[in-house]
């Protein structure tokens, strides 16, 4: 379900667009190859305590960096300030992510999930919840609110069109980062909030 009439919700005092109850979401990564780690014109987004694990653990996932990105990192720091005053992961060369790692196919992969896989890094954090959030994006409003947008762009073209032939809703797709980062109570209340727009 997709249409052009857009609600919010207030969910525990996030603002919730009712766009990610019924757009239809599932990434297409053979298509993609990870393009949203490469495109755009900043890092992605990090929490101050995800700043804190990406130095702290670096040693765990240094093997899976590439030599620029590992240069970017000594040089700029585990995190940067973009454009509208965000902390976001360094980028190389103004493009990919400096924790983006390339395999032989040239898919793009992420060197701290990675390490993660490889049972280098002991810890819950896979890779930011940014990430693992997108296309959701989470914004802090001048009041103080949190908000959550759904983000459309081109790169992500495929992910909308298999979403929808699957009838997976990006509320769904995203069901395991959604709770890590807001709880399970407030996904609950998301599928109260999408049934009742049936």
């Amino acid at each position: 379900m997709d249409n052009n009439r857009h609600f919010i919700f207030d969910i525990d005092g996030i603002l919730v667009s009712s766009d990610i109850l019924t757009v239809c979401f599932a990434c297409d990564y053979e298509k993609c190859k990870g393009a949203c780690c490469i495109e755009g014109d900043s890092g992605a987004p990090l929490l101050e305590d995800e700043e804190t694990f990406l130095e702290d653990s670096f040693e765990q996932y240094e093997e899976f960096l590439t030599p620029e990105g590992k240069a970017v990192l000594n040089n700029q720091g585990f995190a940067t300030m973009d454009f509208e005053g965000d902390f976001v992961t360094p980028l190389v060369h103004n493009r990919e992510c400096a924790y983006a790692r390339f395999d032989e196919q040239g898919n793009c992969l992420c060197a701290v999930e990675e390490g993660v896989r490889k049972g280098c890094a002991q810890n819950d954090f896979i890779k930011p919840i940014s990430c693992r959030l997108y296309p959701i994006r989470v914004a802090t409003l001048k009041n103080g609110s949190t908000a959550l947008n759904l983000h459309r762009w081109e790169i992500c073209k495929d992910a909308f069109e298999r979403g929808a032939h699957l009838g997976i809703p990006a509320y769904k797709f995203l069901k395991e980062p959604i709770i890590a980062r807001f709880g399970e109570e407030f996904y609950h209340a998301l599928e109260a909030a999408a049934d009742s727009m049936k």
